[in-house]
């Protein structure tokens, strides 16, 4: 009697314990059903259809690359211009330019834009200095290139920043930086001079996102040695449109100056008969 009791008590305790076992595994009706949902939602990011020779299909929107990526793209391109060349580039991007040390301390000589003397934009601004004067790194960054281009920059210096931004350091009488050199902002990198398409010593100084030319003075006040703000909002559309930008040729005034020309020399022979 005493065994048959001690079985039937063994035996009660192995079906409880499946039974909270069961009930632990178990999910809420509930919370089943929004699961189920969820899954029932979820898209499927790709198919063997949509992989073949070009790779898996990307139908959803460009993922915007962030400043690490950017540091380390195309990196050993000699292309100022080109470099991010194949990137998606960002309508609007927020860059930090907090750090800022002006390179040289020259009063600004010449700004940003389109020069009708030389028929060609300007695509950095020009700081007034002595041949031999320091020039110094204005971020944080790692030199991309040192180079020598007799028909433009001369000797020049181009430094990719962490903060995403690349400036360029032109005309330079002696380059100190290496390539591959990580820099600090007012870290010394080249010796001012007048080499390359220069008339004088000064410093070309650029600004560039993504290979697109910024004007300096947007985020620079080149009088007071500080950046305007410590954010600075690149707008590509209206970065382009400067860059695009030329004066309106004056046809209107030259018409009227023949027209006076050619009224004057009507009186003239009208008096002499």
């Amino acid at each position: 009697m005493l065994l048959a009791k001690k079985i039937a008590t063994s035996l009660f305790a192995i079906v409880v314990s499946i039974c909270s076992v069961q009930a632990q595994t178990q999910l809420p009706i509930q919370h089943t059903n929004q699961h189920n949902t969820l899954i029932a939602n979820q898209k499927p990011t790709g198919n063997a259809a949509a992989l073949g020779m070009g790779g898996m299909r990307n139908t959803g929107p460009k993922i915007q690359i962030d400043n690490s990526e950017l540091f380390n793209y195309n990196w050993d391109s000699q292309s100022v211009n080109g470099a991010y060349a194949g990137l998606p580039i960002p309508a609007v991007k927020d860059i930090d330019v907090t750090g800022y040390v002006a390179p040289v301390r020259g009063r600004l000589t010449s700004p940003f834009g389109y020069r009708a003397r030389f028929g060609r934009m300007h695509k950095g601004v020009d700081l007034n200095l002595r041949t031999g004067d320091s020039i110094v790194a204005a971020f944080d960054g790692r030199v991309r290139i040192t180079s020598f281009d007799r028909g433009g920059y001369g000797y020049y210096v181009v430094i990719r920043h962490d903060n995403g931004l690349e400036t360029v350091y032109g005309h330079c009488s002696r380059i100190i930086a290496k390539k591959d050199q990580y820099v600090r902002a007012g870290q010394l990198i080249a010796l001012g001079g007048s080499t390359g398409r220069s008339t004088g010593p000064h410093l070309h100084f650029e600004t560039r996102y993504m290979g697109i030319a910024i004007n300096p003075a947007d985020i620079i006040d080149f009088d007071n040695y500080v950046t305007h703000r410590d954010v600075f909002t690149f707008n590509k559309a209206q970065c382009e449109k400067t860059l695009s930008a030329r004066p309106a040729k004056k046809h209107k005034a030259t018409s009227k100056r023949k027209t006076k020309k050619s009224a004057s020399k009507r009186r003239g022979s009208k008096k002499k008969k």
